[in-house]
């Protein structure tokens, strides 16, 4: 089993999840939270999905932790958790700049 497709597929699923409870089923900060870790985490699912193509295995999983920790503060913070969660919000921006720039790295090491 491929553990980098199979948390991408999840995280894919969590993100169009939590983006359409932001969407139509929260209010206020909370949807605003639910939208934009859902979009977030969307996102680099699929780039996880793209960097695991193309042999780039590092950059996936930073992809997929990063999102994880991205968003995954701003649901629990949507979900009534405490605010200061949200202090953990820019680790997960950390893991996923620092994907990103692996991958850019290994494309330019060919």
């Amino acid at each position: 089993m491929n553990m980098i497709l199979l948390l991408a597929a999840l995280a894919g699923a969590l993100a169009v999840g939590a983006g359409a409870f932001g969407a139509h089923g929260a209010s206020g900060a909370a949807a605003e939270w639910l939208k934009t870790g859902g979009q977030y985490q969307l996102i680099h699912a699929v780039a996880a999905l793209v960097a695991l193509q193309l042999g780039a295995r590092g950059p996936a999983w930073l992809f997929l932790a990063g999102g994880l920790v991205f968003a995954g503060s701003l649901y629990l913070m949507a979900l009534g958790l405490p605010r200061w969660l949200g202090a953990v919000t820019p680790i997960g921006g950390v893991l996923l700049i620092a994907g990103w720039l692996w991958l850019a790295y290994t494309a330019i090491r060919g």
